[in-house]
Formats: C-alpha cells, sequence, structure tokens
C-alpha cells in the first residue's frame, strides 16, 4: 500500500471545514479492497484489479492518472458504482480510480454556480442544495447513483418534463485528462461558446461516462439564470407533491386488458409531451412486472405520477390522468388514495422503490417516440407471463419524457433524442450465478422480440428512437443480438457521434480512458 497526503479545503453552507485524506492504494492483500471490490451495485460484476485507488481530490486524481499511464496499467473509473455492464470489472482493469469520497456540494461564488464533487449520491445532491438554498438540479430517481457517471449519461428524473435534464443546466465540469505525451492535468470546461475546452464540456452533456477523462467536479446554473443569489441560480421544487397510484392485479389483466393499458398510457403521453403541455408538473410511469413468486398473485402493473401539489389543479391533473390511463378496462384497478407529501419526501419515496432490486441483473433501455403497438403490448405480455426463466424478478418500466426535455435542439448536448415520450427500462434480477445463461437469454429475447420489425433494437426513425447510455448494453454492439444494421453508437447517440469521436481524439489521444462502449478516436 502507498499513500500520500494532500490537504484540502472545502465549505458547506459557507462554513470552512478542512480536509486532509490520503491517497491510498488497497491491493488485494488490504483489509479494505473485499469491501471496494463489493460496491458494484449489478452483483454479476465484481471489481478485481491489482489496486483500488481512492481519491479525495482533483490533485489525487491527476497523480493517480499520472501514476497508472507511467506504469502502463489499464485504468478504470467509478464514483457510485451503478453501473449495469462490466467496465470497472473488465478483467483487463488493474486499477480502479474510486471517487467516492470525493462528495463535497457548495456554492462557488466566482463562477457564481453550485460546485458538486463526482462522487456526491444523489439523495445526499438533493439534500444539501435544498436545505441550504432551497433548489435542485432535475437528476434521478435513485438515493444511491453517483453524480459522476449520471450526468456524463445526460441525467433524468422526475422534474424533467418541467425543467429539461441535468445537463440542460450543467454550467462546467473539471476533467482530469492526458494529452499525447502521456501527462494528466485537470481542465476545466465551459458552456461558454467562446471557451477554447467547449467541445470538452459538450462531449459531458451526455457523452457517456469513461470516455475523454476523469470527471471530478460539476458546476451547475440555469442558462436562464440572472443575478448572483444562489436560490436563484437553479429550479426551485415544488414544496409538496401529489403522489397517486394504481394497481392492476394480475387476475383482472388479461391480454386484451395489458394492451388496453399499455395503449391508453403511451397514448396519454403522446397527447401531454409537447414543450407547452398543462401536464409539465406531472411525472407518470407504468411498471409491467414478471410472474411472481409461487403463492403470490401479484400485480401485473403499477401505474404512479407525483404533481406539482401547489397548482391549484393538481388533483384535478392526476384525476383525469388517472381515468385515462384506466380507461376501458374490464376490471376496474385499484386505486390507492391520494398521498400529500413534501418534495424531499417524494424523491425519497421515488428512490425506495427504484433501489429495491438489489442482485445479479441484465439490463436494456429505450427511448419511445410514439407507444408500443399492440404486436409490441402481446411480446411484453406473453414474456412477463412466462416460466422459461428462474428469476428474482422482472420488470419493464415506463416513465414519462418529454416537456422542456424536448425543448433542446439534438445537437445543443451529446444528448441526441429530443422528441421522445417515454423512456424504458428492462430489467431482470435473480441471485444463483447458475442461472446466468438461462435469465440474460430471457431478456435478450424479449428485448429482441419486442423489436423484431427494426431488427431486434430500438433502431432511431420510427417509433423508437435509439437507447440510453446510463444503461449500457454490450448486446447493442454484438450481431447476434443487433441484426438492425444501425452500429452501436449511432442508437446511444445518433448523429452527434462522429463530434464526439472528435473530442475523443482531441483530449485522450493515447486512448487512456475506454471500455467495450466507448466513443472511439477518429480514423486517422
Amino acid at each position: 500500500m502507498t499513500e500520500s497526503t494532500i490537504r484540502g479545503t472545502t465549505t458547506n453552507n459557507a462554513v470552512p471545514v478542512v480536509r486532509a485524506f490520503r491517497l491510498a492504494e488497497a491491493g488485494p492483500d488490504d483489509p479494505r479492497y473485499e469491501d471496494l471490490a463489493v460496491r458494484g451495485h449489478n452483483r454479476r460484476f465484481m471489481a478485481r484489479p491489482d489496486a483500488f485507488r481512492v481519491v479525495t481530490s482533483t490533485e489525487q486524481v491527476v497523480q493517480a492518472v499520472n501514476d497508472a499511464v507511467r506504469e502502463e496499467r489499464r485504468v478504470a473509473i467509478r464514483s457510485g458504482a451503478h453501473g449495469y455492464e462490466n467496465f470497472a470489472g473488465d478483467p483487463s482493469v488493474e486499477v480502479v480510480i474510486d471517487l467516492a469520497e470525493m462528495n463535497a456540494v457548495d456554492f462557488d461564488p466566482e463562477r457564481n454556480a453550485f460546485v458538486i464533487e463526482a462522487g456526491a449520491r444523489l439523495d445526499d445532491v438533493y439534500q444539501r442544495l435544498y436545505y441550504g438554498w432551497g433548489v435542485t438540479i432535475p437528476a434521478g430517481n435513485s438515493a444511491t447513483v453517483g453524480i459522476g457517471g449520471h450526468v456524463q449519461g445526460g441525467g433524468y428524473g422526475s422534474l424533467c418534463r418541467r425543467h429539461g435534464i441535468t445537463v440542460d443546466h450543467l454550467y462546467a465540469v473539471e476533467v482530469v485528462v492526458v494529452d499525447a505525451s502521456g501527462q494528466a492535468r485537470a481542465v476545466v470546461a465551459t458552456r461558454e461558446t467562446d471557451d477554447p475546452n467547449h467541445d470538452l464540456w459538450w462531449a459531458h452533456t451526455g457523452g457517456g461516462g469513461g470516455n475523454f477523462g476523469v470527471v471530478t467536479r460539476y458546476w451547475f446554473r440555469s442558462p436562464s439564470a440572472t443575478g448572483t443569489d444562489p436560490t436563484g441560480l437553479l429550479p426551485r421544487p415544488p414544496a409538496s407533491v401529489l403522489a397517486g397510484t394504481v394497481l392492476f392485479p394480475r387476475q383482472g389483466l388479461d391480454k386484451a386488458g395489458f394492451r388496453t393499458l399499455l395503449g391508453n398510457f403511451g397514448r396519454w403521453l403522446e397527447h401531454n409531451s409537447g414543450p407547452e403541455s398543462p401536464y409539465l408538473d406531472l411525472f407518470g410511469g407504468l411498471v409491467l412486472t414478471g410472474r411472481p413468486r409461487e403463492g403470490d398473485p401479484g400485480m401485473v402493473a403499477v401505474a404512479f405520477a407525483h404533481v406539482d401539489a401547489t397548482r391549484p389543479d393538481a388533483a384535478e391533473l392526476l384525476e383525469r390522468y388517472v381515468h385515462e390511463i384506466t380507461a376501458d378496462l374490464s376490471t376496474p384497478p385499484v386505486v390507492l388514495p391520494t398521498e400529500r407529501m413534501p418534495w424531499l419526501v417524494s424523491k425519497r419515496a421515488l428512490a425506495a422503490a427504484q433501489d429495491a432490486e438489489v442482485g445479479r441483473q441484465k439490463v436494456k433501455s429505450s427511448y419511445q417516440r410514439r407507444p408500443f403497438t399492440d404486436q409490441q403490448a402481446d411480446t411484453l405480455y406473453e414474456y412477463l407471463n412466462s416460466s422459461d426463466h428462474t428469476n428474482d424478478s422482472s420488470l419493464v418500466a415506463i416513465e414519462s419524457f418529454g416537456g422542456q426535455a424536448n425543448a433542446v435542439a439534438a445537437d445543443a448536448t451529446a444528448v441526441a433524442q429530443r422528441d421522445s415520450i417515454m423512456r424504458v427500462f428492462f430489467m431482470n434480477t435473480w441471485q444463483n450465478p447458475e442461472q446466468d445463461d438461462t435469465n440474460l437469454d430471457w431478456m435478450r429475447r424479449l428485448y429482441r422480440d419486442l423489436y423484431a420489425e427494426t431488427g431486434g433494437v430500438p433502431a432511431p426513425g420510427g417509433n423508437a428512437d435509439g437507447c440510453f447510455i446510463n444503461f449500457a448494453d454490450f448486446d447493442m454492439a454484438d450481431p447476434e443480438w443487433n441484426a438492425s444494421g444501425v452500429a452501436w453508437h449511432d442508437l446511444y447517440y445518433k448523429g452527434n457521434y462522429a463530434r464526439l469521436q472528435a473530442v475523443k481524439t482531441k483530449w485522450d489521444p493515447l486512448n487512456v480512458f475506454r471500455h467495450a462502449l466507448s466513443v472511439r478516436p477518429s480514423a486517422k
């Protein structure tokens, strides 16, 4: 184990605090190694490099990267450890730089923006921004996701219909990059168009993690914000939220009813997801669940919605939403009493539901520009009710998109999907390693058959619009499962990929930061 002490200063709500941590290297013989190895969210993949480097400052990141390049050791970066594919755990990775201890959240008066270190978890970000200044960023619903990778993929959550996605509020990013001589240095890139590093900022507005360098800090300020009062520089969340829940028991929803429900939900989003929609303050989702455990009748679906309760018409909006998504069902669903809760409590309620799945997992994703067809609804119904796999749980979560998230041009950020109405997340979870093949095959076949008309993937240009890079899926680069003729990078980045390649070539000329789905340097 090697250690060097570096001191840094941060503040929390303007109260000075001195941090003195060590840059620690923990190898397999170190007692900290196993704890670091099991931090991964997907139990299929545990990182077991030659060493972990636990960093607490930008200077330490520079040192760790310089050491890895000098020693010719393959490096990977980790913040919240929620990656669903095997980036940090790839057997070729020799050093994992762990950012979890870099978790400060503060206001930077010099840049007139909020500064957040890359290892901060979303729940901590929300709490510190909200209790400190009454503001927030429109980011994800999981409490434990690290902001480092989340923002690099674009970021998305319950306030995005009203305020756009996370990177629409990103002002600057600090990145440790490696030049052609192999020397690491920290660079700050901003959204100012005359910034010579502007292209590096743009690449971090949806280009995905592990591509261009190590992000150490983000600065956030809304583009429309004016003045220097921190309380006016980011969105202010509603004081309270109305939460509605509708349960669809399995015994009351046959294939025809399932088709009706999916059609209702998709059409509601199709009609109410424009940038000027009166429903911008409503975030809704439909979670479709797989067959239950033996003896448990379970739910075939759960619909939820969160509405800004400070609106005078909030209850009416929620009531109309529930009426429209449940119309024409032969068996009435169970509509639970509406709950009113403080905004931060509502975020934690969403997190509790989302973070419950733990185990060995396979995930997939898609953007939908229009509702699923009846044929696709039937495919989902058949797979979710099948018994040809041995999972712990399976689900398809469809969440509302659109609104102000679609008010931004497709090339203004690296997130190209700016005309979708919903984002879809597919997850299969199990516990026994011996069941890996069966459960992986089930998820792959479901996805392939759902998008059979476009080569087994949600190819852009029709009802679908590609995939979400934060739910990276190696199958998109495998011709066995992607027969569409659309390259994996066009599924994730569409027309923005060539520009991302140019940024990669300029800022990571040695291709130090790479993985199976990383942006490739431009051809020379």
